[in-house]
């Protein structure tokens, strides 16, 4: 077989990546010392990342760090995946209680990507989605829920991604106050709430945020009629219940990671 010559440049940008994710926070500089490259190439590099969204240059003090987007790099088996795994028996168990289908979706990118639903085990699913459908963020609940509760960094770093987005249902980034007008509404209410246009469907979307040991995992979301069952009282029909399963999918999340972490060998902790 024909070796094929390795793209310096790729390699650059790995190990600046590398390097960012080592430290939190980083000088051109520094970087150019670690990867042995002058200062302007590196200055390049480091652009040229927060100009795809991998990095960002905070003015308080010209240092790079990463964005959340960098998450978007690695959906193999992480902690969004182990977090589902989790879930599975705690979302079935709440969909067998209220009927109206559940699912739990985490953060992809500047999307939400939905792990696991109940949708083929509802009978009241009008709509069906599966494992792999996205969302966009500030049109869904879930979105809304995971913007709401995560922290203020993250927030700000995935709001200045959306606002530089192409896409329709990401334009509303650029209306700062009103994002943030919902997003305080939505942290003070302890659930996202989403309704999709009565020319579109009578679809409403509750979502609550899973938390681990103070890190928000993913939401938690049901999905109902609002023809069938009016706001107030799916509300308390649903949020508590909602509420009771994400704190139990974030408590058996940390005994399964606790569990793991003992029988690692003390080198590897």
């Amino acid at each position: 077989m024909t070796s094929t010559r390795p793209i310096r440049a790729l390699i650059r940008g790995l190990d600046a990546l590398t390097i960012l994710n080592l430290k939190d926070g980083v000088t051109v500089s520094e970087v150019a010392h670690e990867i042995d490259l002058p200062r302007t190439t590196t200055y390049r590099i480091l652009e040229t990342l927060c100009h795809a969204g991998y990095a960002y240059r905070s003015e308080s003090d010209d240092k790079y760090r990463l964005t959340i987007m960098v998450r978007g790099l690695s959906d193999g088996f992480d902690d969004e995946a182990w977090i589902t795994q989790t879930a599975k028996p705690f979302i079935y168990e709440l969909c067998r209680e209220i009927v109206w289908p559940v699912s739990i979706a985490t953060l992809s990118g500047t999307s939400m990507l939905v792990r696991e639903t109940t949708d083929h085990q509802s009978p009241l699913a009008v709509e069906r989605y599966g494992p792999g459908y996205r969302v966009p963020m500030l049109a869904s609940a879930s979105g809304m829920a995971y913007l709401a509760f995560c922290d203020k960094t993250q927030r700000e770093a995935l709001i200045d991604m959306l606002a530089r987005s192409k896409n329709v249902a990401d334009q509303l980034a650029r209306n700062r106050v009103q994002v943030q007008k919902m997003l305080l509404e939505t942290r003070e209410r302890g659930f996202a709430i989403h309704t999709r246009p009565r020319r579109v469907s009578d679809l409403t979307t509750f979502s609550v945020p899973i938390s681990s040991e103070g890190r928000l995992m993913a939401a938690l979301t049901v999905r109902f009629s609002s023809t069938a069952l009016p706001q107030a009282a799916a509300v308390e029909r649903f949020v508590p219940r909602m509420r009771r399963a994400a704190e139990q999918i974030g408590g058996e999340f940390a005994r399964q990671r606790a569990e793991y972490a003992s029988t690692q060998p003390a080198a590897v902790r």
